[in-house]
């Protein structure tokens, strides 16, 4: 499977193109979106994980064999952040999550724990 990173936005303006099919990847902070991401695509290191949660701070766009994109969304809950960081991201989440008119699906994952 081929996948690159294509890019991070903060703002709509920022995006790629919406030219192909999105899916989107949502939960809390340290859920795992971004292992997930890398696990599905059989990479180690293509979106960033760490154990500190509240690392994905932007939008980041994955391109996978040129014919779909995985959107790795910043998470919400235990980000070691400060709060007006955490407001902007929920501003910049939902404005995603509402205008972006190629994204097919949103892959909320929870941590039963």
């Amino acid at each position: 499977m081929e996948a690159a990173f294509l890019k991070s936005a903060f703002q709509a303006s920022q995006y790629p193109p919406p030219d192909e099919a999105e899916v989107a990847f949502a939960g809390r902070s340290n859920v795992g979106k971004s292992s997930l991401l890398n696990a599905l695509v059989n990479r180690k290191n293509l979106a960033r994980t760490s154990s500190t949660p509240g690392r994905t701070q932007a939008i980041n766009f994955f391109r996978v064999n040129d014919r779909f994109t995985l959107v790795d969304l910043p998470g919400y809950g235990y980000a070691r952040v400060s709060r007006d960081v955490k407001k902007s991201w929920r501003g910049m989440v939902e404005t995603y999550l509402r205008n972006r008119p190629n994204l097919k699906a949103v892959v909320v994952i929870v941590d039963i724990r």
